[in-house]
């Protein structure tokens, strides 16, 4: 890119960003929580289309990422060097970025099925923590495969990673969280994970709910495995919210 075209990129984004309303939803994202355009709409004080409008002129700079889970379309920021550019300019700015209230009833939130893998904020803090350890690689947008340590990790909970590698779906990828809109670890490698933890009895199912309970087993056996240190206790996990505004068929 010569000297003029980088001016004029400069120029674009900076345009793009001065437009409060667009401002408000790149902040909006900055806690790593994907948003509805709804949502977004809501936080920049404008109407549906014309949040449309903004988020499309996002995506088309890059700024922005868009995400299709079946009939829902969320948006994130693209990566993290724009939320490091907008910290930068938060921090001149003195402005805060809001933080993302999940209204998902509690015993959901903690943890419970996505189809056939686990969601929630366990299943959310696993994902984080296998990139975090190198186990997860990202090889492209939203597709993993296992580091070396990875697989032995997988290998030692009795997972045949190598046969999983043949199965007609993809191995590993992320699945973007309905109640704490980040990713989780879905694919083939995502069930057959949930199927262990199942199996061997460190989280037990609902038979009338999608809700995942935790045992004292699970809670000392993933902990000590995964390296995980704040894993909500299951009797903290228990009570199921009776908000009226929460429609649980949605998540």
């Amino acid at each position: 890119m010569n000297v003029e075209q980088h001016d004029i990129g400069v120029s674009q984004v900076a345009a793009a960003i001065a437009e409060p309303a667009r401002t408000k939803i790149l902040c909006s994202l900055m806690d790593g929580h994907a948003r509805t355009s709804t949502e977004l709409a809501a936080v920049a004080e404008v109407s549906a289309s014309t949040a449309s409008a903004h988020l499309a002129k996002l995506k088309e700079l890059a700024l922005i990422r868009l995400h299709v889970q079946g009939r829902h379309r969320y948006y994130s920021l693209a990566d993290r060097r724009v939320a490091q550019a907008l910290e930068a300019l938060m921090v001149i700015g003195q402005n805060t970025a809001p933080s993302f209230q999940s209204r998902t009833p509690d015993r959901l939130q903690f943890a419970r099925t996505c189809y056939d893998h686990m969601a929630g904020t366990l299943a959310v803090q696993l994902h984080d923590r296998m990139i975090e350890a190198g186990w997860l690689l990202e090889i492209n947008e939203q597709v993993y495969q296992l580091s070396d340590s990875g697989e032995a990790l997988f290998e030692s909970l009795g997972i045949e990673v190598k046969n999983l590698a043949l199965v007609r779906r993809r191995f590993a990828c992320s699945c973007l969280d309905w109640s704490m809109r980040r990713a989780h670890l879905g694919g083939a490698l995502g069930a057959a994970l949930l199927q262990v933890t199942i199996k061997r009895k460190w989280l037990t199912l609902d038979l009338d709910s999608r809700a995942l309970a935790l045992t004292a087993l699970g809670r000392k056996e993933i902990s000590a495995r995964f390296g995980l240190k704040a894993l909500m206790p299951d009797e903290d996990s228990k009570a199921i919210s009776n908000d009226p505004q929460v429609n649980l068929s949605t998540y």
